[in-house]
């Protein structure tokens, strides 16, 4: 079947693999123009989508912790406007350190990656997103401080809470913006990062995040949900 037609444009950053990919992917499948970005081309599959996308897709390079980077991506696409803006980045560590045991250089390593550089993106990249788009973030439901009762993977989860405080300080300051933010929890899913044990298939996962994300353009402010649309409590 034909994808559908549209004229929604998407700025997905972060689209080399696991959701990230699978999220590129299910917009395109929707219609959607995308623009795609990736770290390294070696290590990315998003390639795989170019000859199906019918010259919807494009292609850029960034690594979010170099803010330089982040800026030329911004001049590059100065002329744009985008309906969605999605901020696709994680890392995690090993899940059995704690706060006693990890290492200063890796705790330094998940937090940049996870909390500071998505921030700095939303930052820089935030006047490319039309009056009525969305901007997104991928967070994690491990980010909830009130459903913090088995602790485990304790330093992203840290990461994760960290990067909702300052999602949540961006809407405030922005409390007359019109537009759409979300702090997105996709649920456990079997990626890499995920692991085998995960209880959710990227299918189960993602396209009903997009659903929940399409549902909510046009409400304006600050929400914290998940892939079926419900709300994360902080």
């Amino acid at each position: 079947m034909a994808p559908l037609s549209s004229d929604k444009k998407l700025l997905l950053i972060g689209a080399s693999r696991g959701l990230g990919f699978a999220l590129a992917e299910e917009y395109l499948k929707r219609g959607w123009h995308v623009v795609a970005t990736e770290r390294a081309r070696t290590t990315s599959q998003v390639h795989n989508l170019l000859e199906a996308s019918d010259g919807r897709l494009e292609i850029e390079a960034v690594d979010i912790i170099y803010p330089d980077q982040v800026a030329a991506l911004r001049a590059r696409l100065a002329s744009r406007k985008f309906d969605l803006l999605f901020v696709n980045a994680g890392v995690t560590n090993d899940d059995r350190e704690t706060i006693a045991d990890v290492s200063t250089d890796e705790f330094i390593r998940v937090m940049i990656t996870n909390a500071l550089s998505p921030m700095r993106v939303v930052e820089t990249l935030q006047d490319l997103v039309r009056p009525s788009g969305t901007i997104g973030i991928m967070s994690s439901e491990l980010g909830s401080i009130t459903n913090n009762e088995n602790g485990t993977y304790e330093v992203y989860r840290g990461s994760k809470a960290a990067l909702n405080m300052f999602m949540r300080r961006f809407a405030s300051r922005h409390a007359d913006d019109r537009r759409t933010l979300l702090l997105m929890a996709p649920g456990w899913v079997r990626t890499d990062m995920g692991g085998p044990q995960a209880r959710l298939s990227i299918e189960e996962s993602i396209p009903n995040l997009a659903n929940t994300m399409d549902a909510q353009a046009g409400k304006a402010g600050l929400q914290y949900l998940d892939y079926l649309g419900r709300k994360v409590p902080w």
